[in-house]
């Protein structure tokens, strides 16, 4: 699944990275406004999935700008779900990290891709609070309009991992073994850190910030933008993007086959 640069004058990959950024930063002024506000928090699947009125008030303002400039794209949000169909088909994650929003912890972001025929052709991933932009299209990948490189360690000895693994539902689906996993993560690692947000996590690592990131049973609406940022920057990214599943991602030349990483590699 890997972006590679082809001829589609109906969708200029140019003009939809144009549409991703205007909808990511359109709700940058409402989420930094709510920030530490300690909003409302409802749940969905269960305790540990929250959400409040600003997940969904950003994903109707960002469908909003999506139509408004690609009139009957397909869209498939984290809040509203699957709706319209076509060659163009955007992912949407109003506000990747949102417990961490809710509590008022300053890592999550907006994560918008489009993809066309199936192939990831634009992406962003906005941190409104520090204002960086992670952009990629099928020209390369960019932080704040300034190219951007994924390299970083070479092995696990001097790299920083960022995961949430084990979630409860690796907890619950994998028992001692997860934290087995967990325990060799943590002694191979120079450091493992748990920050929530896939999307800014993958954004990092395409920006050589971290050296690799690791998550399970990841939404499209979760990485897709980062997938492409991680592969457009020359990193390595592991998995289905546009499926719902595991993943893993490292900068360009790191180690994977002697890494502990190796063991859970999609």
């Amino acid at each position: 699944m890997n972006a590679t640069p082809h001829d589609d004058t109906q969708f200029p990959h140019d003009a939809l990275l144009e549409t991703a950024v205007e909808a990511a930063r359109a709700v940058g002024p409402r989420l930094r406004k709510a920030f530490r506000s300690r909003p409302e928090v409802s749940t969905k699947r269960d305790f540990q999935d929250p959400v409040t009125e600003h997940d969904k008030a950003s994903e109707e303002t960002i469908r909003a700008v999506i139509e408004g400039r690609w009139p009957g794209s397909a869209v498939l949000g984290e809040e509203g779900g699957a709706t319209g169909s076509g060659r163009l088909r955007w992912y949407v994650d109003p506000i990747d990290g949102t417990a961490n929003f809710a509590a008022g912890l300053p890592f999550f972001c907006v994560s918008i891709a489009a993809a066309v025929d199936g192939e990831l052709v634009a992406g962003v991933v906005y941190d409104p609070v520090r204002d960086d932009e992670f952009t990629a299209s099928t020209a390369g990948a960019w932080c704040n309009g300034t190219p951007i490189r994924s390299s970083g360690a070479t092995g696990d000895r001097e790299a920083m991992l960022l995961t949430s693994y084990p979630t409860p539902r690796d907890m619950s689906a994998e028992g001692e073994d997860a934290l087995r996993r967990y325990g060799r993560f943590l002694t191979s690692f120079s450091a493992v850190r748990r920050v929530g947000s896939a999307a800014l996590k993958l954004a990092h690592v395409a920006a050589g910030w971290s050296d690799a990131a690791y998550g399970t049973r990841a939404n499209p609406w979760d990485v897709a933008a980062g997938a492409l940022l991680v592969r457009q920057a020359g990193g390595v990214y592991l998995g289905d993007p546009l499926a719902t599943g595991d993943y893993l991602a490292c900068v360009g030349g790191f180690d994977l086959a002697s890494s502990a990483l190796s063991e859970v590699a999609p």
